[in-house]
């Protein structure tokens, strides 16, 4: 890897984007940038209710990850030090492009390319692929009570929608490396040697 490892850790809701990532830049001591879930203030209206709410959702998630990548593009990247988080910003698309329709859809496209279209983009993606049933246990395992309503139909297309995204970021121009972590195989916080298959992975192209 000729620049310096900016490393994303990608999934579907509940696949553990943030358990592993937290746990890579402990093993690997890299900086750790975290998305913000919890304090948008429209989830809990977006699961009762998607069509009426997604825009404001969307727009709320793009603003908050532009102000922090555009932070870690300053602070990490153009200083060529190696960084992971918890997200590529083109999630973003995967879930717009589900959730928002028409003129909504349009206008969010344009914002997006707008704020996006210069920040740094991760060169390292570890893609973790889960099945219907693990999301569902591992969100209900975690308690978040705007997700206790999810809608498994809503949950089984954006597990599709993520293997589309991915592919669209591998054919994009300068694509990242992606790493696919299967979680069915891999439960990398109850099995450490899983963990360390992944680790020795993300080793081969950082080091």
């Amino acid at each position: 890897m000729k620049s310096a490892p900016f490393i994303a850790v990608e999934g579907p809701i509940g696949a553990g984007k943030t358990t592993l990532a937290t746990m890579l830049s402990q093993e690997l001591n890299l900086p750790l940038v975290k998305e913000i879930v919890e304090e948008n203030p429209f989830l809990a209206s977006f699961y009762q209710d998607i069509d009426e709410w997604s825009f404001q959702l969307e727009m709320f998630f793009l603003c908050n990850r532009f102000k922090q990548l555009e932070d870690t593009g300053a602070h990490y990247v153009q200083q060529h030090s190696p960084v992971i988080s918890d997200y590529h910003i083109y999630k973003n698309m995967i879930f717009a492009e589900r959730t928002l329709k028409g003129s909504k859809r349009d206008k969010y496209r344009q914002i997006y390319h707008l704020l996006t279209d210069d920040l740094p983009k991760p060169n390292l993606v570890l893609y973790i692929e889960a099945e219907l049933d693990t999301l569902m246990y591992r969100i209900n395992k975690r308690g978040r009570s705007f997700e206790q309503d999810m809608d498994p139909a809503y949950m089984e297309q954006l597990i599709a929608d993520y293997k589309t995204g991915m592919a669209y970021l591998a054919d994009s121009p300068n694509p990242p490396i992606i790493i696919k972590v299967d979680a069915e195989a891999l439960d990398f916080v109850e099995h450490p040697e899983h963990f360390r298959q992944i680790v020795n992975q993300v080793k081969e192209y950082i080091t």
